[in-house]
């Protein structure tokens, strides 16, 4: 495996460790069918072209009366039990707003790179130079010191969402170009522009029980900025891509819901999918979709571990055929 190709890996996996700790045991709820509809928070990824626009209360001791010794030990211990709670109170109220200020400027973060993703994809289908200074106009020159961050996270979404990594063309990082990357781990068999737009509806098939009312699919992908009967930048006319080129391809299935009066129909993972990638490879790719890991969707992450322990066995069956190469077809070996 290419030395370039280990590090990304490391990288990645080091990233999805520090927002797995952060996350903590936080759980969150899939979306449509049976368990509602999954929703997306970087829903602008895939739009057309770029966008430019850019008192805690206090606890009080009640008054105390003329008391015996014993008593007013007691009612200094409760004031003192009370102002020890309040301390309590206004700490945790102290680094839950620390928690949410740093967590609200990661969104921060990740918005002007979805803004940043928009940019680049629009100057890759135009084929036009990518600029540092028409950059830095887009996220705002108050964000100029946090540009290495945001442009490494726009990077991270272009080689994962589209199989696009960005390169320098000048040593001095002005100008930039975006090249098909050779990330195989990355590419998951799909290519450009088509993985932009198959990864998430596979990703949102995956999250509805492996299958998904038309109508629904269509309610996610508006959510995208994608509409049917509305050509887009990168994918053409969206409906004739998923309803006839990715089915006639075979990755995806496209069936009329059975008992449905009148004929309703959904879509279910093509064989070429099963074949080409892995539910675990399309649940990482929607979790980085939604700026989190793959273990928050747990109900699925173990369905995509089961699906590769599945897996492993079925490419184990062939290995062992191949050490017993006297086996017939019945099963048993011949004798000597």
């Amino acid at each position: 495996m290419p030395r370039g190709h280990k590090s990304k890996l490391r990288a990645r996996e080091k990233r999805r460790q520090n927002r797995a700790e952060k996350q903590g045991d936080k759980s969150a709820q899939a979306p449509v069918g049976e368990e509602g509809e999954a929703s997306c928070s970087s829903s602008s990824v895939l739009g057309d072209g770029p966008s430019t626009s850019t008192g805690a209360g206090t606890l009080q001791a009640p008054p105390s009366a003329p008391a015996t010794t014993s008593d007013a030990a007691g009612a200094s211990g409760e004031r003192s039990a009370v102002k020890a709670k309040g301390q309590v109170q206004k700490s945790k109220k102290s680094s839950q707003a620390s928690t949410s200020a740093e967590s609200s400027g990661q969104r921060l973060l990740s918005k002007k790179a979805t803004m940043l993703v928009e940019y680049l994809l629009y100057q890759y289908k135009r084929n036009e130079p990518i600029r540092k200074r028409d950059m830095l106009k887009i996220i705002h020159k108050w964000f100029r010191k946090d540009f290495p961050e945001i442009l490494r996270r726009a990077s991270e979404r272009m080689d994962m969402f589209f199989g696009l990594e960005l390169k320098e063309v000048e040593p001095n990082g002005n100008t930039y170009t975006l090249v098909i990357s050779q990330d195989e781990s990355v590419s998951s068999g799909f290519r450009f522009p088509t993985k932009g737009l198959l990864m998430p509806v596979l990703g949102f098939i995956l999250l509805n029980g492996n299958r998904v009312s038309e109508e629904n699919t269509w309610v996610f992908l508006n959510t995208l900025g994608i509409f049917a009967g509305k050509s887009h930048l990168l994918f053409g006319e969206p409906r004739k891509l998923i309803t006839q080129d990715l089915v006639q391809e075979k990755y995806l299935v496209y069936q009329p819901v059975p008992n449905s009066d009148p004929p309703r129909y959904e879509f279910l993972w093509g064989p070429r999918t099963h074949a080409e990638t892995s539910k675990m490879k399309v649940l990482e790719f929607w979790a980085e979709l939604n700026d989190t890991v793959p273990t928050t969707f747990q109900l699925h992450y173990e369905e995509a571990l089961r699906d590769a322990e599945e897996r492993s066995r079925a490419e184990d069956v062939p290995k062992a055929a191949a050490t017993h190469p006297k086996a017939t077809s019945s099963g048993y070996p011949q004798p000597e």
